[in-house]
């Protein structure tokens, strides 16, 4: 049912054609139905509504921006139709006849598209054209993703044998499990996560860092174990092992895209839970100035990266974006006359001209073993993804003092966390003093939708309130104007948010702090020190990156670590410190 090169051909105009040379062509004719007005609009660096607006205009049909559904949201069509090809029924407009099939789709239709429609429902289509994002999105919020695949009639009607009815289920699966991934890609999710309930099989996407519920088939329960059988079969995991956890991964191939996906099983309640993590190889190249640093912070990282030797460490809690950092910091000091030298679980972030090297416990390659061979490679710089152990920290440590320069990752909650971190490790106080050179602890944050944040307009005691949680300057209450609000609109899917920015708290290990390192101080004591020498810290940062209109002045007090004082428990020993 897929449309070959002449029924594409017959539903270009004219207009189209003639702005496309051959090469635009071949690529057009491989995109879905409803990414080829975005392809154009950057193409031709038009608003997609312009060019919808010519489709319209040249095939005769209107625009519907707003969708109104009939109470039979499918009106006979089958859902596999709908899907195919991103159409979906809606309410006759004032004055039409109730009795057409009115049906609104991405793209401008086609003889096929009438004939399939005719042969499925009985009726000729009235046609509309519609924004494709908003139209896709439609299909899915009704229906659910991949509902076309696991449509019970569709498996029954094609089925003429036992045989083949199992071939059909297999095909149908199959079909799911790439249109749950494919969808996730283009909502630009991170993780998936299948989780079994008592009477449902639960999907999830993480996006922006948030949880996001996926909507499914209402039958999608019945085929909860052969989703998962179908998710480990193409990560080559044991499917009869359903007891134990298990890791691997998948090499899934999108039209010119590639991802490496780690999949990771673990036995619940209710059967397997499954996790995806997703990987792109089109991730973005980040620079260090696209990360969201302050100026000020960015001249101290200049001046420590162009250093040849010292300890670097991004610390945070996991998904804080510490992978995203260095991989920036190692763009920034890429030369040819440097050797570099990365060793990751798993490799993130593909980076011209490094030389990226990817662990596996399972035959002995941890981190330390690694390094340790790294050490011998002769490099310049060193990225080592995390620093789990003492072994680990002393291999690193001699590096740096040995003329490398070193970056590394860390669990800790802050800069100054990460110093008393290495001391439990039993590293010698003095060894980390003389190697420690910077110290970066970071969260991410939403980013306020560009196309529909608004000014917000706080209350005077709310605002104040917040500056002191956030150990702010009151006297920034008269900046309390520059602060955006979220709204929501079709572009960030009417969250308000999209992308998202960091905050950091960057500490340098000065000699005042030097001497505190080898005395064993508290990390409570160095950040008074720091903070007192100036030190950036995530709550300053949120605050600036507010006033930017960057994000949110709720979003920063709800991802940054930080209650309000109303919110603290009374007398409580650590109301002036970010919450842990």
């Amino acid at each position: 049912m897929l449309e070959d090169v002449n029924s594409i051909l017959s539903a270009i105009p004219a207009f189209v054609l003639e702005r496309l040379d051959e090469e635009q062509r071949a690529e057009f004719f491989e995109l879905a139905r409803e990414e080829r007005v975005k392809w154009l609009s950057d193409l031709w660096e038009e608003p997609e509504a312009d060019i919808l607006s010519q489709l319209a205009e040249h095939a005769g049909l209107p625009v519907l921006q707003h969708l109104n559904l009939p109470d039979d949201p499918r009106a006979g069509v089958p859902l596999r139709i709908l899907n195919e090809y991103r159409c979906l029924p809606v309410a006759p407009p004032p004055g039409a006849p109730e009795d057409d099939l009115h049906l609104v789709t991405v793209w401008p239709p086609d003889g096929v598209m009438d004939d399939w429609i005719l042969a499925a429902c009985g009726r000729s289509p009235v046609w509309y054209l519609g924004p494709p994002q908003k139209v896709s999105e439609t299909i899915t919020q009704v229906f659910g993703v991949g509902s076309s695949s696991l449509e019970d009639q569709d498996m029954e009607g094609f089925a003429d044998s036992e045989s083949q009815e199992e071939e059909d289920e297999d095909a149908a699966l199959i079909r799911f499990v790439n249109e749950v991934i494919t969808k996730a890609v283009a909502d630009r999710a991170t993780d998936i996560h299948f989780e079994p309930q008592r009477e449902a099989l639960q999907i999830r996407y993480r996006i922006d860092g948030e949880l996001v519920p996926v909507r499914v088939p209402e039958n999608l329960v019945q085929f909860q174990r052969a989703i998962i059988s179908r998710l480990k079969i193409m990560a080559k995991l044991n499917i009869s092992e359903r007891r134990r956890p298990q890791d691997g991964r998948i090499a899934f191939k999108l039209p010119g895209e590639e991802l490496d996906i780690r999949i990771s099983s673990l036995p619940t309640l209710y059967g397997e839970s499954v996790s995806l993590r997703l990987l792109s190889n089109k991730s973005q190249p980040v620079t260090v100035q696209d990360l969201g640093f302050l100026n000020k912070d960015i001249a101290v990282i200049d001046r420590i990266l162009a250093r040849p030797h010292g300890i670097i460490l991004a610390t945070g809690p996991t998904g804080a974006g510490k992978s995203t950092t260095l991989s920036a910091f190692l763009r920034q000091v890429r030369d040819p006359r440097r050797r570099i030298i990365t060793i990751e679980d798993p490799v993130e972030y593909e980076i011209e001209g490094v030389n990226q090297v990817q662990v596996h416990h399972d035959i002995g390659l941890s981190f330390a073993a690694t390094l340790r061979s790294t050490l011998r490679q002769d490099p310049d710089v060193i990225m080592v993804g995390e620093i789990r152990d003492r072994e680990t920290a002393e291999i690193a440590i001699r590096a740096s003092l040995t003329g490398h320069l070193v970056l590394s990752t860390l669990h800790t909650n802050d800069a100054p966390g990460a110093l008393t971190r290495l001391i439990d490790m039993d590293i010698e106080p003095f060894l980390i003093a003389s190697s420690v050179e910077m110290i970066i602890a970071q969260r991410l944050v939403r980013r306020l939708c560009p196309q529909c944040k608004q000014p917000a307009d706080h209350e005077l005691a709310h605002l104040g309130s917040c500056l002191v949680a956030l150990h702010v300057d009151p006297k920034e209450v008269q900046n309390g104007y520059m602060l955006q609000k979220p709204v929501g609109c079709d572009f960030c899917r009417g969250l308000g948010y999209r992308g998202r920015v960091g905050l950091f708290e960057i500490l340098r290990v000065s000699e005042e702090i030097h001497e505190m390192i080898i005395h064993r101080n508290s990390s409570r004591e160095i950040r008074e020190v720091a903070e007192r020498n100036g030190m950036s810290t995530l709550q300053g940062s949120g605050w600036a990156q507010a006033k930017r209109g960057i994000t949110s002045l709720d979003e920063i007090m709800r991802y940054a670590d930080i209650v309000t004082e109303d919110e603290m428990p009374p007398e409580s020993p650590d109301a002036t410190e970010p919450s842990k």
